[in-house]
């Protein structure tokens, strides 16, 4: 533990008096040394390894959501050898299997990049699940990322009927959004069971520090700037796994409250990767593309979680309000009230619901799903891409737990 830690916890000791310093509220589901798939067949899987389209090793699983029985995940082209980037678990079947393979989604197919002609879903971070029972994503068109950076394709939106496993819409983000840095590595999606036709997703781009907010009726795309999409250059140092590294990630985690009756809409809340800070706009503002990046009092500042709390993703639970968010320094998860500290937002107000050196080392992803339980992924990423992962150790984790578990006896409890 760094001093700046000590400190930090010492000042702020509800953080670890209502948490061991081992995770005993997050169940863990699954484990995987290294990931493997479920191909169409044992010939194609023979093609492959022989062609080094699946080298093992090179598969790290990084975003994840819930729809009904299938727990999708992801798998960014961070090198190559990744045979699909955009799977799925079947909660079923995988019963009593720990460590079960992925399966591609919608198919082996549309996630082979080799193939010469036809749609193909290149790297995919971060999804999300909506109420009309779609997956929306962003495909960054780039592979092999560690390494040449491969740009098969320009970043595109798209959208998939989940009863039907079929693409149902493509948009492709318009050049002049995208910056040189540019990075679309989440998303989440605006909508009601009676306005799916009429829904908005928002991107952050966390390397061109803006936003895309993107309008399905409209079917059209455009970039939102702010202050508040860059990241704290006092924020950017991580010691995650044994690595220490710096980054310069701006605007990254994203989440919706409920709609409000007052005005229809909801709040977004977005904050940068590299930053202890939260941030929120009224998403009115956002789907005004006239005025949206002229409305610099609209967005607010919330507050800090206090040092060392960078987080990547968030996700919130309408029932109880709580937004629940990774702590990448401190492997593990941490949360806030938004209905109980609507007007605070502090270390005081936050909390820490789980954290482990060894089970939540970088903790990804997480969400909410519609049954009201919170799942978690946990990755080591860093390790992954500075030094190498060990194959003969666990480095790959999913657990779940219900919200109201998750938050008993928390600064966030109900």
């Amino acid at each position: 533990m760094s001093l700046q830690n000590i400190v930090f916890l010492t000042g702020a000791c509800f953080l670890v008096c209502t948490v061991s310093a081992t995770n005993e509220r997050l169940k863990e589901l699954f484990s995987w040394k290294t990931i493997d798939f479920d191909f169409p067949d044992e010939a194609t899987r023979a093609k492959a390894i022989e062609s080094k389209e699946f080298i093992k090793e090179n598969n790290l699983i990084l975003g994840l959501e819930r729809w009904k029985d299938k727990l999708f995940v992801t798998v960014p082209r961070w090198k190559d050898g990744i045979p699909s980037t955009l799977n799925y678990i079947s909660l079923s079947e995988s019963k009593g299997n720990p460590s079960p393979n992925l399966k591609a989604y919608p198919n082996y197919d549309l996630n082979n990049i080799h193939k010469e002609n036809g749609t193909k879903i290149v790297s995919v971070f971060r999804i999300n699940v909506d109420v009309c029972d779609r997956l929306w994503l962003v495909d960054t068109g780039l592979a092999d990322i560690l390494g040449e950076g491969k740009q098969i394709s320009t970043p595109r939106i798209v959208v998939i009927d989940l009863n039907t496993d079929k693409i149902i819409k493509e948009h492709t983000i318009a050049k002049e959004d995208i910056t040189e840095n540019s990075f679309f590595a989440n998303i989440v999606v605006d909508t009601t069971p009676n306005t799916c036709d009429k829904s908005f997703a928002y991107i952050p781009d966390l390397g061109g520090f803006q936003m895309i907010v993107y309008d399905l009726e409209h079917d059209e795309s455009y970039k939102v700037k702010h202050h508040y999409f860059y990241f704290d250059p006092l924020s950017g140092n991580y010691n995650v796994g044994g690595v220490n590294f710096q980054w310069t990630d701006g605007v990254f985690g994203v989440a919706l409250s409920p709609v409000h009756k007052e005005d229809g809409y909801r709040t977004l809340y977005f904050h940068p990767l590299s930053s202890t800070r939260e941030f929120s706009v009224n998403t009115k503002i956002l789907q005004n593309k006239t005025t949206a990046s002229s409305s610099y009092y609209e967005f607010k500042v919330l507050g800090s979680r206090g040092p060392n709390t960078q987080a990547t993703a968030e996700s919130l639970d309408e029932k109880t309000g709580v937004l629940f968010y990774t702590q990448v320094n401190k492997d593990g998860v941490g949360c806030w009230n938004t209905y109980k500290h609507a007007n605070e937002y502090s270390a005081d107000t936050n909390d820490i619901v789980a954290t482990d050196s060894e089970t939540l080392v970088f903790p990804n992803d997480l969400k909410v799903d519609k049954e009201g339980y919170l799942w978690v992924l946990s990755d080591k990423l860093p390790v992954h891409t500075n030094k190498g992962l060990n194959p003969e150790e666990v480095n790959y984790r999913i657990f779940q737990t219900p919200v109201k578990e998750a938050i008993k006896g928390t600064a966030c409890d109900v």
